[in-house]
């Protein structure tokens, strides 16, 4: 992350499994960097790790087996600001997005999808889950304190009282 902020490159390569985390990174250099394309290049194709390496900024998603003479293509189209994601897992997107529960997530009522950011939604979707801030944490790769603040902003945006009545608006507006 370092290398980044102080070379302030076009793209960025990182590994789901680097040290540090690469979906830790991916947060931390598309909010500094919100110019740098960031390729996640790892040998995981599990949809968990796609889905968080996307959700953090990345701008592609490549698998180690690439054919090497094809890499520089793909990384090329990056530039030109097209995805380059295996066929196999462009499937796998669709059909986490064909899901009934994202589909419910996409209808949530504009009014109040207009008010919180991306992370607030899903800080409130963990905490409707029932996970505490010490989970939810460790699940995005925050401090307590950061959820904390998201849970704080969610509440105050959706003018209510606690984090129990933002859940509970939360799951009426996702059943409707």
């Amino acid at each position: 992350m370092e290398a980044a902020v102080h070379d302030r490159p076009d793209l960025c390569l990182l590994d789901i499994t680097m040290p540090g985390g690469g979906v830790a990174a991916t947060w931390e250099i598309s909010a500094r960097l919100p110019e740098t394309k960031i390729v996640m290049l790892t040998a995981s194709e599990e949809e968990s790790d796609l889905l968080a390496a996307l959700r953090a900024g990345a701008a592609s998603y490549l698998v180690k087996t690439i054919d090497p003479r094809r890499l520089p293509h793909a990384l090329h189209d990056v530039c030109e600001g097209r995805a380059a994601i295996p066929r196999d897992l462009v499937t796998v997107m669709v059909r986490h997005f064909r899901s009934p529960e994202s589909r419910r997530r996409a209808l949530r009522g504009s009014e109040l999808a207009e008010r919180l950011t991306s992370r607030e939604w899903e800080v409130l979707g963990l905490l409707a889950q029932d996970l505490s801030t010490a989970q939810i944490a460790r699940r995005l790769v925050l401090s307590k304190s950061a959820v904390r603040a998201h849970i704080a902003a969610v509440v105050r945006k959706l003018g209510v009282v606690d984090r129990h009545a933002a859940v509970a608006l939360f799951r009426e507006r996702s059943e409707t």
